[in-house]
């Protein structure tokens, strides 16, 4: 819960910031278009994409790939009602209450064949920092809603509608300078994506 100094510290930086915007109408630049050749595949060049990133793709009912791929995760939580989690998402009063999650299961709102990234609204969370907190991260992705580009991706309606949106690219990773990649670090340890209609 935000004290009433930090709010009013936020009111301040934002008032100014409001007070001190230059008049006029300060149009943003047209959106590039950068067509995707991906051969007539979309969905292959997304996979390919995914798998490069260190994303894993998985067929299938997605109840049964998570019991294959995770058969001894004890806390799951689902914003889907295809998998039944076992933690309330609307009982959380804490983001910090989810640290000991094993898997998150939730539905992509689009991905992006480019890069093979998967795109996560607030409104299918709830609770943002699941996406983060969780160990793995499984996906599910509407073979349908598979965009070329990013441009693609900042042209649809939803960028505009939701207050949280993330691109999620693979699971979380650094590398030190000797290029040593390290998966987890920061987030979760594996991104999985199951292939599934809405």
């Amino acid at each position: 819960m935000k004290t009433d100094a930090a709010m009013s510290a936020r009111a301040r930086i934002l008032g100014a910031l409001r007070g001190n915007r230059p008049a006029g109408a300060h149009p943003l630049p047209d959106l590039p278009d950068f067509p995707l050749d991906d051969g007539g595949d979309r969905r292959g060049h997304f996979l390919a994409a995914l798998k490069s990133m260190g994303g894993k793709v998985f067929d299938g009912r997605p109840d049964e790939v998570l019991a294959a791929r995770f058969p001894d995760a004890k806390q799951i939580a689902s914003t889907v009602p295809e998998v039944a989690g076992n933690r309330d998402l609307a009982a959380v009063a804490h983001p910090r209450d989810l640290a000991d999650i094993d898997v998150t299961v939730t539905r992509a709102l689009f991905a992006i064949a480019e890069t093979g990234t998967v795109a996560l609204p607030d409104a299918v969370l709830g609770v943002n920092a699941v996406a983060y907190l969780a160990q793995h991260l499984v996906v599910l992705v509407d073979p349908a809603d598979i965009l070329p580009t990013v441009q693609d991706a900042y042209r649809r309606p939803e960028m505009a509608a939701h207050a949280y949106l993330a691109f999620h690219t693979g699971p979380s990773a650094t590398a030190d300078i000797e290029g040593v990649l390290i998966h987890g670090a920061q987030g979760v340890r594996s991104l999985t994506v199951v292939l599934a209609g809405r």
